[in-house]
């Protein structure tokens, strides 16, 4: 791409020759007559005009801008903080819904309602820059509530399929576009080593090639063949670079209690490059045009700050052309003084701040630094110029508001089987003993158990309505309880008892019934990166409560299967004697359908491990201690 670009500028400049002459663009000497702060602009602008190259429109738009306009449009402000009427006045450049940024009522036409009423006031500034909206659509347009939930990244890896992985990207853009957004942060292309990792189930795998199999199919699933195209968003992948190698203890964010996101890599340059940068460079080559920095530190040096890595690597080595943003707030870490902390981001290679509240501290200190010739102005031109690339090559210009048919997308049971399709790829059998699966068609009593089994919040996990995640009936779904009891059909006895306590349930004897077969649906409870102790976690054992609970369904079942609901391996080692079957069902979504069709047979189980499943903490993170996993990267067994 970036070899062909001189090209592309050169025969569009051949082609505008035949063309009537266009009315030139802003000078230095037309500034000099317009009003103080402004740029005259000649009439019908040539970046108004869709059938020039983007190069050209780009130029030609960057041409005509004030520093104060400059400027706006490298300010991305969460939506809860802006004051409308600053889009205008400011020319602010994006916004953003974080984790549980919702309109009031949370539906879609209220999301419609707010991001029309925020572009409209964008679309009214002197040059009429479209906004930029994103959002984090990590597994799904997770903060829209009826939007379809699929699995997490972490099962994603496990079903292994490319071809899939892109369709989940594209009724995910789908669903995102129906609502006037078309950023998405995601996807996470990490190589986590470290699942105490609060954020190892964003990730798809352990193994770099997987991940940058796996990452490049939903970013062009996000993108599709143009991403002028309708339907189609702008993806981000993210962390750059190796925030899946911090050290545990190393975070810099203790007072959220993270222990290692936000951490330290202490790795060295060889690791780095073999390791964390491939899905980096394949997205690059896949046609990203935004790509967010880790929070985290290399061998001391926060991403941040890292012009070596941002301006060097990324956008020199891998000749990557769109622009890079931070993460949330990240730039106050670089440092302690505001105003360095700005001059070192933007110097190192950051485009686009997510400030996200504090907008006119950054917007003074960025005008000041520039002033002082603390940043150059050729870096503000660098920055603009790969923010208007993006938003040219999306048809924002074009096509700043959502279709009213797109609602009927949000959903859809197109994308709810999508889902429920990912969900059985997604599912590792781990154990299956005594024929315990399927569950034949003549079990006649069947115990359901555990406090995840009737619950679509813990099936979605993190990043589902609210930042954290919730239990309970956050949003529509089907729950592995609610599948089985329909799948099990009117001739089978489903009994549901959260703690696993059956005495009121007798036999024809009034002796304790015992079923044919038990299941208990347990593990994590949601949660988001590295936040308290759910997130980044010291131990990964199944709790007391989990196990005796394990204890009170065996005594009552012929054939015991245990189902895990979590966002990475866990301690199981001790407990595996104890039931017949264990199944890995990761954090599966909405779609709990997809469950019940693996356990009855309808459906053969397919995935496999895309993490080394450790026999001890003492094995975590990888490499660290001698002996066998309990279960290798790749294992996954089949029904005979």
């Amino acid at each position: 791409m970036k070899k062909a670009l001189p090209l592309l500028v050169l025969i569009s400049l051949l082609l505008g020759a035949c063309r009537p002459e266009p009315a030139p663009a802003a000078t230095a000497a037309d500034a000099s007559t317009a009003p103080p702060g402004e740029v005259a602009n000649p009439p019908d602008p040539i970046y108004l005009d869709p059938a020039l190259p983007v190069e050209i429109r780009v130029e030609d738009l960057l041409a005509r801008m004030t520093l104060e306009e400059k400027i706006g449009q490298m300010t991305l402000v969460e939506k809860n903080s802006i004051v409308p009427e600053d889009i205008t006045t400011l020319a602010i450049g994006g916004l953003l819904s974080g984790g549980g940024g919702y309109p009031e009522g949370n539906r879609v036409a209220g999301w419609v309602e707010m991001t029309s009423d925020f572009q409209a006031r964008a679309l009214a500034t002197r040059l009429g820059i479209p906004l930029i909206y994103g959002v984090d659509a990590v597994h799904g347009h997770g903060n829209l509530k009826g939007a379809t939930i699929f699995p997490h990244n972490i099962g994603l890896g496990a079903a292994g399929d490319p071809e899939l992985v892109y369709r989940i990207g594209q009724a995910t853009a789908a669903e995102m576009a129906a609502t006037g957004i078309w950023w998405n942060y995601a996807p996470v292309v990490a190589v986590p080593q470290d699942i105490r990792w609060g954020r190892t189930y964003e990730s798809y795998s352990e193994d770099a090639a997987l991940v940058s199999a796996l990452g490049t199919a939903y970013l062009e699933g996000l993108q599709g063949g143009s991403l002028a195209d309708p339907l189609t968003v702008l993806g981000t992948p993210k962390h750059f670079i190796g925030d899946g190698a911090t050290a545990w203890g190393s975070s810099t964010n203790r007072g959220g209690a993270y222990e290692i996101d936000q951490g330290d890599a202490r790795i060295d340059e060889a690791t780095l490059r073999s390791l964390h940068l491939p899905p980096y460079r394949a997205a690059v080559e896949a046609g990203a045009l935004s790509i967010m920095i880790s929070y985290s530190s290399w061998n001391g040096i926060k991403m941040h700050a890292n012009a070596d890595l941002i301006t060097g690597l990324l956008k020199g080595e891998l000749g990557f052309l769109g622009f890079v943003v931070s993460d949330w707030g990240a730039i106050d870490q670089v440092d302690s003084n505001y105003y360095t902390a700005v001059v070192t981001a933007v110097n190192a290679g950051v485009d686009m701040n997510m400030v996200p509240s504090k907008y006119p501290v950054y917007i003074q200190a960025l005008t000041a630094a520039v002033e002082n010739g603390d940043v150059p102005e050729s870096r503000i031109d660098d920055a603009v110029r790969r923010i208007l690339r993006a938003k040219f090559s999306l048809g924002l210009f074009e096509r700043p508001y959502p279709d009213p048919d797109w609602v009927a997308l949000v959903g859809s049971e197109t994308h709810r089987a999508l889902a429920r399709e990912a969900v059985r790829k997604s599912l590792v059998l781990l154990q299956n003993e005594n024929g315990a699966l399927p569950i034949r068609e003549d079990a006649g009593v069947i115990f359901v158990a555990g406090e995840f089994a009737d619950d679509v919040g813990a099936q979605c996990g993190g990043w589902t309505i609210e930042w954290q995640g919730a239990v309970g009936d956050i949003t529509p779904g089907t729950t592995i309880l609610e599948a089985v009891e329909q799948r099990a059909g009117p001739g089978v006895q489903v009994h549901y008892n959260r703690f696993g306590n059956y005495d009121r349930i007798l036999d024809e004897n009034s002796e304790p019934l015992i079923a044919d077969i038990g299941i208990i649906v347990l593990g994590e409870a949601p949660y988001a990166e590295g936040f308290t102790s759910n997130g980044d976690r010291e131990d990964l054992s199944l709790t007391e409560t989990d196990v005796n609970q394990i204890l009170n369904i065996r005594a009552r079942v012929e054939k015991l299967v245990v189902i895990l609901i979590s966002g990475r391996p866990l301690i199981i080692t001790e407990q595996l004697p104890l039931a017949d079957a264990w199944l890995a069902a990761w954090l599966p979504g909405t779609e709990g359908q997809g469950i019940a069709d693996a356990l009855f047979g309808d459906v053969p189980f397919t995935g496999r491990l895309p993490f080394t499943w450790p026999a001890s903490m003492e094995q975590i993170p990888l490499g660290s201690a001698a002996g066998e996993p309990l279960f290798p990267f790749g294992f996954g067994l089949e029904l005979e």
